[in-house]
């Protein structure tokens, strides 16, 4: 008897939450009936200007070196690198394993987010950065926001304790501080359901011509 009343409650809550996207999808198309040519007008510029801005922004980050993972020859260039762009992830480095192994995943996501300057910086050939910012453990990443360091990811142990760790966790740690765009899918797992996409289109497309033929 309890389990019915339970279900009961289930289904109408259900129900209600049905009802309510139903009435949300009504309210929309209610409201693209309502426009005029004019109004459709004024958003498709709005769009447009939106566009063009993006386009804006994309050609400027490409000019100061994004989209790509590069070194900052010499520590004094590290000012004038963050003081350019509005998000700069750093990894100061030396030579070793873990540092080759976050080296790896930083040149995925620089491609990956091009509002984000990702560049390295060797450690030991910059003695009066690490100071200043009290980098200890290789790798470190200084994550810099608006010319200011934000927060940090020392070693590997926010990602699992391990050298094993996804470009995905460290991508969703960067993301933590908002130093990089992330609207909670990953933008790495994103491109790959994306090719697999495409290449599932390929196949059928080629297997409906074996069929024809």
């Amino acid at each position: 008897m309890e389990n019915s009343k339970i279900q009961e409650i289930l289904e109408k809550q259900v129900l209600t939450v049905v009802k309510a996207v139903e009435d949300k999808i009504d309210d929309d198309i209610a409201a693209l009936d309502r426009l005029d040519l004019d109004d459709l007008e004024a958003l498709r510029e709005r769009r447009l200007q939106q566009m063009k801005r993006m386009a804006e922004k994309r050609s400027r980050w490409i000019s100061l070196g994004h989209g790509e993972y590069s070194e900052i020859p010499v520590e004094k260039d590290f000012f004038s690198v963050v003081k350019a762009s509005d998000r700069v992830v750093c990894h100061f480095y030396r030579e070793n394993w873990p540092c080759k192994v976050m080296d790896k995943h930083l040149n995925i996501l620089a491609k990956q987010h091009i509002e984000t300057r990702f560049v390295k910086i060797n450690a030991e050939k910059s003695p009066f950065l690490t100071e200043k910012l009290k980098i200890i453990v290789l790798p470190t990443l200084a994550l810099v926001k608006n010319a200011k360091v934000e927060d940090y990811v020392v070693g590997f142990d926010e990602l699992g304790g391990t050298d094993e760790f996804s470009t995905e966790e460290l991508e969703e740690r960067l993301a933590k501080c908002q130093v990089i765009f992330y609207e909670g899918e990953s933008s790495i797992n994103a491109s790959k359901s994306s090719a697999q996409t495409r290449r599932s289109v390929r196949q059928s497309a080629r297997a409906d011509s074996s069929d024809s033929e």
